[in-house]
């Protein structure tokens, strides 16, 4: 792969990037690309050979030269960019030498950053992500690596990948409207809540990455060349998105044209109070309070049967996620309860009915694939509605009714599966379900954040 000569004179005669990752180095600054999954169509049309870098020539294997089309995957093209770029077979001693030559190249070129794309969200391929993060472990310089896009990232894809990458991102494109901004407070709340910031990554630590801060001068979506314009946000509202990546410990990366930085931008990236905690918090998640009624509740008997249960999500490897077993009724449908001896005050368990999911029988193979042996629960025999969590959402025994049941889909939140050991995970967080006695209930990411501002600005 070279970059266009026309567009990029300094790359001629094979030099690459080069000469910009040395100017750009020479200003203090890292140099990152921008890079798609696999090979793309245009190498594979022309069928070009493959690089063997430990011999400097054409990969040769079972005693002939290996070509673009023998390692290109046309029925895995990028989702978003079908006639760009396709998926390469890492199963193959070619498909793996093809990666590893653009990465050793990147390296020459003097490469810092790369954001790969097509291989997260909708577009997941963890086996390209996987080759890729073992041929950066033995490059002579450090890069780090960023997965893109967001689109349909949940908690527990993200661990799959997390000790393999230092960041990625978890939705969708952030532009400037506050519908936008506003969707980040659920999205934050589920991985914060999934340990899933500052988890262990590539030669250090992984984060969650809530997209670039569209501030200051900007395009419209789409629109490269412009007509240009100031950032469509107000000034309390661009406050808040920045305190809430802050607080969310997400990279912060400035999407704006740095060349028309105007002073109140500046002033708000860079922001001491925010970068500090953006860099040096710990343990940033939603805020628990009591009300009085929820403070009397604690000074009673821990163990008092007026007490409501309520069902939490936790780590999957705690003693308090065990404790679920199947148990068959008089109806077609087995029940899910939790351990018979914390039944409520009227010495009933506390089970939901469990159903395969109806949308298996479709012809999406890879829906079954992904939730093969998962199953909905339901609240009824009587009724379609399934019980969904995310990493806070929390459902009282006594009042199942204002739970989080609703009509039943594909979405991951809404598919579980028991587990050998009485564990019963949640496909969307990763996590476990746990029965415990009603605590209180949680504050939003909304008034911790309204707290912040005021301390900050």
């Amino acid at each position: 792969m070279v970059p266009d000569p026309d567009r990029w004179p300094s790359s001629r005669d094979g030099k690459g990037f080069t000469k910009v990752a040395q100017i750009v180095h020479s200003m203090g600054l890292k140099f990152g690309i921008h890079v798609m999954r696999g090979i793309s169509t245009q190498a594979f049309n022309a069928n070009t050979p493959i690089l063997d870098v430990t011999t400097g020539k054409a990969y040769q294997e079972s005693g002939r030269k290996w070509l673009a089309k023998d390692i290109g995957i046309k029925e895995r093209a990028c989702a978003w960019m079908r006639n760009g770029f396709m998926s390469v077979d890492t199963k193959s001693g070619a498909g793996r030498a093809f990666l590893r030559s653009l990465y050793h190249q990147y390296a020459d070129w003097g490469v810092d950053f790369v954001k790969h794309d097509c291989v997260f969200g909708e577009d997941f391929d963890p086996d390209e992500i996987s080759y890729v993060s073992k041929v950066l472990t033995e490059l002579n310089r450090p890069i780090l690596y960023s997965l893109s896009p967001g689109s349909s990232v949940t908690p527990a894809m993200a661990r799959q990948v997390s000790r393999m990458v230092n960041m990625y991102r978890i939705t969708g494109d952030d532009w400037d409207t506050w519908g936008d901004v506003a969707a980040h407070f659920n999205v934050t709340r589920d991985f914060s809540a999934a340990n899933m910031i500052g988890a262990k990554g590539l030669r250090g630590k992984s984060w969650p990455d809530l997209d670039m801060l569209p501030l200051g001068w900007l395009t419209d979506p789409g629109s490269n060349e412009g007509p240009h314009r100031r950032c469509n946000l107000n000034l309390d509202e661009q406050r808040s998105q920045v305190t809430l990546w802050a607080m969310a410990k997400s990279p912060l990366m400035f999407g704006g044209d740095m060349r028309q930085l105007d002073k109140a931008t500046f002033d708000l990236i860079s922001n001491p109070t925010l970068l500090e905690i953006n860099s040096f918090s710990s343990n940033n998640k939603e805020l628990p309070y009591f009300s009085s009624k929820n403070r009397a509740m604690r000074n009673r008997s821990r163990h008092s049967a007026s007490e409501p249960l309520t069902l939490g999500l936790t780590s999957c490897t705690g003693y308090e996620a065990s404790g679920w077993s199947a148990r068959a009724t008089g109806d077609d449908l087995e029940q899910v309860c939790w351990k018979t001896n914390s039944s409520n005050r009227h010495g009933e368990p506390f089970c939901l009915y469990k159903r395969q999911s109806s949308l298996l029988m479709d012809d999406d193979l890879t829906y079954k694939q992904r939730f093969d042996g998962k199953v909905h629960l339901l609240k009824s025999t009587k009724t379609e509605a399934c019980l969904g969590a995310s990493p806070n959402e929390k459902l009282t025994s006594k009042e199942s009714k204002r739970g989080s049941f609703s009509p039943c889909g594909r979405d991951a939140n809404q598919m579980w599966e028991l587990n050998y050991n009485g564990t019963l995970m949640n496909s969307y967080s990763g996590l476990c379900a746990s029965m415990r006695t009603q605590k209180g209930d949680i504050f939003s990411y909304y008034w911790s954040l309204y707290i912040i501002i005021h301390i900050i600005y």
